[in-house]
């Protein structure tokens, strides 16, 4: 039996396990369904999204719907074991007060599933967080575990908000030992079929490097995260995880990958461009705080996710690169 399929047509309960899955229809939620329909073992699906499913899924629920309002009826009435939290607002905020009521909405909307899945009675809750929760620091160990300190950005709202939302979810799991949570840091997703909203500040023809930095870098295939996803949830498992492909690609790698012009200026040039650029408008990947990640290295250590499940990543953090470089070719000739 192959690593993946440890232990994932096996479960705790008698009862096959009720998943719904907010955020269905983006990316991640979408390659998650289909690993899901695949591998069965569930008693059904729910798939939570304010857009329809992509492609139709055996036995799936599919309800239109913001989380931002409750969702605590639909859980109730298909009595929804594990809930996966990938809704997010992934916009940057282009000022204070914009960065400030993303940062809210974020917060409001996971405190709003949490207290579905307690008035509901989930008993699971898996969350999809990020390696930049780490910071990209010139001190960062190699590998980080863990335990590591969580150092985020300020200047980097997406890894800042992400960093909040996990000591939310550890107060909750605290005040609640019933109920297991999951968290996730994955490293960037890609594959054949996309990438996160991370890749489009990452893979573009032109980009922006600070002089002499060529930082390792990982990435994770799309398939592999939906299946390490898929075994967490079939067997309720609870913990903080890392999530990444086996191996790096150093940045000057993936410049060479996508056949991209990297300008390279020193830190004290690099970071005011940069942050021009975004206040400009001439740019909307990141602020200048973006370039601490393709300065600083965030390798994270993957043991405790090899320990607690066995899996075996069957693509490289090289194959996840060169599988969406291929995947952005097609869409520019389709273009």
């Amino acid at each position: 039996m192959p690593d993946d399929q440890v232990g994932m047509n096996q479960n705790p309960e008698d009862t096959p396990r009720v998943v719904a899955v907010t955020g269905a229809s983006g990316y991640i939620g979408t390659r998650l369904l289909r690993i899901l329909e695949r591998d069965g073992g569930l008693g059904k699906i729910v798939a939570i999204d304010t857009r329809p499913p992509v492609a139709p899924v055996h036995n799936m629920a599919a309800y239109r719907m913001n989380v931002a309002d409750t969702i605590g009826d639909v859980l109730s009435s298909h009595r929804v074991s594990t809930l996966v939290h990938l809704a997010f607002v992934a916009r940057r905020g282009r000022n204070r007060r914009e960065t400030a009521e993303v940062r809210e909405a974020n917060l409001n909307i996971l405190n709003q599933v949490l207290d579905d899945c307690l008035k509901s009675g989930v008993d699971h809750v898996v969350y999809l967080s990020s390696h930049t929760v780490y910071g990209a620091r010139a001190d960062n160990p190699i590998p980080l575990t863990v335990n590591a300190p969580v150092r985020p950005s300020s200047g980097f709202s997406y890894g800042y908000d992400k960093y909040l939302a996990e000591q939310r979810l550890g107060e909750f799991a605290r005040r609640h030992e019933d109920v297991a949570v999951t968290v996730l840091r994955t490293c960037v997703v890609l594959g054949p079929t996309g990438g996160d909203h991370l890749a489009s500040g990452m893979f573009r023809r032109l980009l922006l490097g600070v002089a002499n930095a060529n930082p390792p870098m990982q990435f994770v295939y799309e398939d592999d995260l939906a299946r390490v996803m898929a075994i967490f949830i079939k067997r309720r498992l609870p913990g903080l995880f890392n999530v990444a492909g086996d191996g790096v690609v150093f940045y000057n790698e993936v410049a060479q990958v996508m056949e991209g012009t990297v300008i390279r200026l020193p830190s004290f040039l690099a970071y005011p461009v940069a942050q021009l650029t975004w206040n400009l408008g001439a740019q909307r990947d990141a602020p200048a705080a973006g370039l601490d990640f393709v300065r600083y290295p965030i390798v994270m250590s993957t043991t405790g996710l090899h320990h607690a499940t066995g899996y075996r990543f069957r693509h490289t953090s090289l194959d996840a690169v060169t599988s969406f470089i291929r995947y952005r070719a097609v869409e520019e000739q389709v273009i």
